[in-house]
């Protein structure tokens, strides 16, 4: 079942503008069926209506509600009326048709109107003085319109294309005019007792609460002189009760419009006299206000006291049953709503409908209890509803009277009194605290369209009513956020873990706004600040709808960034829905030829259009990325037209943009830092080969480790002097970035030490020597040095040193493979060493292999390649290329073993063509 509350005004009526139920003539020879065609004049002052499905229980829902409208308008008399004709027509759609039926009820000020509406409009009704039968009272069905015609004073059937519509009218019995409230005759020993004259005093208080009137009743009850209390607080003279769930005090209730109730006056003779008092708030002629109290002993109360309203049957329990009915189910129903919402939304519908009002509204106070938040309301409209929030302001010009009950006359005299009601059209208002041990836990208000519909007596009803309530709405809230806080912690784990499993910037921000939409909010932008004197920069926009990201990333990107304020928590940035709002009359107006603009369609594209302004026009709220005490960006979540954030939602917002701010700040802390590794690294990996004439050289070089492109091997090419070319490939102890450091220190000194015509053995001396020099740092090197000069006749000399190092291999053209040199001592450990050098000569299409020990090496369980099993690889290779036989060898060592390479490796070939 839905339904729908409008009231007050003239709703719109798809009917003719007339009011007579519509006839139509077509050419099925069908007619529309009425009894009255008097106009209808009368004004509709409230509307309630609702959808029910075809099902059997429907037709017990509609009654019940029915019987709720009716009696929360104050209409007892005609409800059972109603009920049975409404029971009979809802069985008729629901159950005979099988349709849904609509339930319309209309409350005008001579009586009420209900209509009841089908689907199935080729389900004709008979036309009076028709011969078919218009149903019997012994079938089961088609007595709806028999009793229409026998019980309510107007009635009709309407049709249209889609909807058969059953209306009938019930008038109010008419009520003594002139007459508030009136008591029986009764006999003279029944009678309300006063002792001799009844005395009325009349006390009149400033506005600063002092006595500024004390008339001669007053003198002769309490026994104190005009002069002698005149200028003196009431408080001095009064002994206010407590009263509980209100906890209104004397200063509390002389402020508000009006007041009734019971306390006591201490006399002149020290004792404390009950009286019961009326106040009325008034205002003088120079504009400042008082207060009026009537006060009569206790027990002449009846003189003042107003006559208690006659309870409605949903606030009194049944008489006679001899059982205690629970307040709580009084009000709110049996079975209760299992969920927060449910019991929000019942709650303030049973106001509505106790105080025969046009709307309520129920807000729940935050933790601190400095903000309301809007729960549930009727009746208002719906950017009124949900999780908008008012402050709690101290003083009565705000909400300030959240805190006790308050009733407002007239809002048009008092603008903002209650913030929530701006623009909806409700003139009076009565508002009452919830309250659980003492503290502000919500507020429950009813509001009317018309002024002075509320005083005092409405108010004490609510509280009542509110009192009775206070405690399970707020045991359901702790409840709903109980669970709410379970389920964010879980949210917050697994944005944890997806945070923490990325150092890519780029992804992290892809993260952020991936985790908040649609989870926290229905649209999210991410704007990021490289520094403290750059600008925030628009970097990541999301959307639930993929659609309308580009046209929000346009829009974000014409308006000026939010502000990199520090300051913790969420703060409201409208900048965006203004924008969007602007930019989007703008279209209009351009698309219907106004202001200048083009008189064709605007064409669709990436820019702010009404769907953009809808998608952007609620609440936004931004939050700082705040990383090592500096901004590092901002998160802007966004919610579509008239939404707003629930205060949780904010708070796991918060919580979620701290996480966030570490992991994009560490993200960009790696990206700095590796590039910078990087950097440094191509630094130490020598420049482009050079070009030999004759000779054929190939390279590969793979560092081990993620991220790493220098490692403990290295490999060097370059040119000495006439024509003669310097080589080496060595391997520093370890990997890594300290390996990398004697790498470099390597390189460097072969070239600046072979340039100076040093010879082999001479430059392997003071590069140990060098090395030695690093102290600690220093590592132990493998080195193999050599000195290339090709030859006239195409073959080219070689002089090689091999320090340590595993033995560069030769192929032959034959296919042949055999050592080119004999081992020598490493590097980096004596400090005396004897090295020689050794001549080699390549002839035409021979290959000289050079590696490191990553190479021979390469393990797969107990197995290793080896030499053997490199020179076994090398003589498949007679023929090839250097780059292919560069390649064919990596390959056979990558397939050695299934698992990554451990140890830096390098090879160098050189083949004389």
């Amino acid at each position: 079942m839905t339904t729908g509350l409008i009231p007050g005004g003239q709703p719109p009526d798809p009917r003719p503008s007339d009011g007579l139920p519509q006839q139509r003539r077509e050419q099925d020879g069908r007619a529309a069926l009425h009894v009255d065609n008097r106009p209808r004049s009368s004004v509709i002052t409230a509307r309630a209506a609702a959808s029910f499905e075809p099902l059997g229980r429907s037709v017990a829902t509609a009654r019940s509600f029915v019987r709720d409208t009716l009696q929360g308008w104050g209409f007892a008399d005609i409800v059972d009326d109603a009920v049975v004709l409404t029971s009979e027509l809802v069985t008729n759609a629901v159950v005979h048709a099988g349709t849904h039926a609509d339930v319309l009820c209309l409350r005008t000020d001579d009586g009420v109107r209900i209509e009841v509406a089908d689907r199935y409009p080729e389900r004709e009704v008979p036309l009076q003085g028709s011969p078919a039968s218009m149903g019997s009272p012994d079938r089961e069905g088609g007595r709806g319109l028999q009793l229409c015609a026998a019980i309510a004073g107007r009635w009709g059937v309407e049709y249209t294309p889609t909807h058969k519509n059953v209306w009938f009218q019930l008038a109010v019995p008419e009520r003594p005019v002139g007459t508030r409230a009136a008591g029986p005759s009764l006999p003279a020993d029944l009678l309300p007792l006063a002792d001799g004259r009844v005395r009325v005093a009349v006390v009149q208080i400033d506005r600063t609460g002092s006595i500024s009137s004390w008339n001669e009743d007053a003198e002769d009850l309490f026994g104190y002189p005009a002069d002698l209390v005149t200028g003196k607080p009431l408080t001095d003279l009064a002994a206010w009760p407590h009263t509980p769930g209100t906890s209104t005090g004397i200063a509390e209730a002389l402020r508000l419009s009006r007041w009734e109730g019971s306390y006591g006056i201490r006399g002149a003779h020290g004792r404390v006299i009950p009286v019961y008092a009326s106040h009325l708030r008034v205002r003088d002629t120079d504009g400042d206000p008082s207060t009026v109290c009537l006060l009569v002993r206790d027990h002449e109360r009846a003189v003042l006291q107003t006559p208690s309203r006659i309870p409605a049957s949903a606030d009194a329990a049944p008489a006679g049953d001899g059982q205690n009915t629970d307040p709580f189910e009084v009000f709110i129903g049996s079975p209760a709503p299992d969920d927060l919402d449910g019991l929000l939304q019942r709650t303030v519908e049973r106001a509505r409908d106790m105080l025969d009002g046009d709307s309520a509204f129920l807000l729940l106070a935050t933790d601190d209890e400095t903000e309301l938040e809007v729960r549930a309301s009727t009746g208002l409209p719906s950017a009124r509803q949900r999780f908008a929030r008012v402050p709690v302001e101290a003083g009565p010009g705000r909400y300030g009277s959240a805190r006790m009950p308050a009733v407002h006359e007239d809002l048009l005299a008092v603008p903002g009194a209650v913030p929530l009601l701006n623009g909806t059209g409700m003139r009076s208002v009565v508002t009452v605290p919830l309250k659980v041990e003492g503290r502000l836990t919500g507020s429950l208000g009813v509001a009317a369209e018309s002024p002075g519909r509320y005083s005092n007596e409405e108010a004490l009803r609510l509280q009542f009513a509110a009192d009775r309530i206070a405690l399970a709405v707020e045991s359901a809230r702790l409840g709903e956020l109980e669970r709410l806080r379970r389920g964010s912690l879980s949210f917050l784990v697994e944005a944890s873990d997806l945070l923490a499993g990325t150092l890519d910037r780029d992804q992290t921000l892809a993260l952020m706004a991936q985790m908040t939409v649609p989870t926290l909010a229905t649209w999210c932008a991410v704007y990021t600040i490289a520094d403290q004197a750059s600008d925030p920069y628009l970097s990541y926009v999301l959307h639930e709808d993929e659609e309308l990201i580009d046209g929000i990333k346009s829009l974000l990107s014409k308006i000026a960034p939010p502000d990199p304020v520090p300051t913790p928590g969420a703060r409201v940035w409208s900048a965006p829905g203004e924008a969007a709002h602007e930019a989007a009359l703008r279209s209009s107006m351009r698309s219907l030829g106004l202001s200048g603009g083009p008189t064709h369609q605007v064409a669709s594209g990436i820019g702010p259009t009404l769907a953009t302004a809808a998608a952007v026009g609620g609440e936004t709220v931004v939050l700082p990325l705040v990383a090592r005490n500096r901004v590092i960006g901002m998160l802007t979540l966004g919610k579509p037209t008239d939404e707003h954030f629930r205060q949780e939602i904010l708070e796991l917002a918060e919580d979620l943009s701290r996480r966030a701010a570490l992991a994009l700040d560490n993200a960009r802390l790696y990206s700095e830092r590796t590039a910078i590794s990087q950097s440094l690294q191509r630094s130490l990996l020598p420049p482009e080969l050079p070009e030999i004439d004759g000779v054929e050289v190939e390279v590969i070089y793979r560092a081990a480790g993620e991220g790493n492109e220098v490692g403990g091997d290295f490999y060097d090419i370059f040119p000495i002097s006439d024509g003669a070319y310097g080589f080496a490939i060595g391997d520093v102890c370890g990997t890594g970035p300290n390996a990398a450091a004697v790498t470099g220190l390597a390189r460097h000194a072969l070239r600046l030490l072979a340039r100076e015509g040093l010879s082999g053995p001479a430059v392997l001396e003071r590069l140990n020597s060098a090395i030695l020099d690093e102290g600690a740092r220093s590592r132990f090197l493998t080195l193999l040095y050599g000195e290339m000069r090709p030859q006239e006749d195409g073959s080219a000399e070689l002089k090689v040193v091999c320090a340590g190092h595993p033995l560069p291999l030769r192929l032959r053209q034959d296919g042949t493979v055999e050592a080119a040199a004999e081992p020598q001592p490493l590097l980096g450990v004596m400090e005396d060493l004897e090295l020689y050098e050794q001549s080699v000569t390549l002839d035409p299409g021979d290959v000289l292999l050079c590696v490191t020990d990553g190479v021979t090496e390469r393990r797969e369980g107990t197995r290793m390649l080896g030499d053997d099993g490199l020179a076994d690889v090398l003589t498949t290779c007679t023929g090839l290329t250097a780059g292919a036989v560069a390649a064919r060898i990596m390959r056979a060592v990558e397939r050695f073993a299934s698992d990554a390479p451990s140890d830096d490796m390098a090879i160098l070939a050189m083949r004389v063509a």
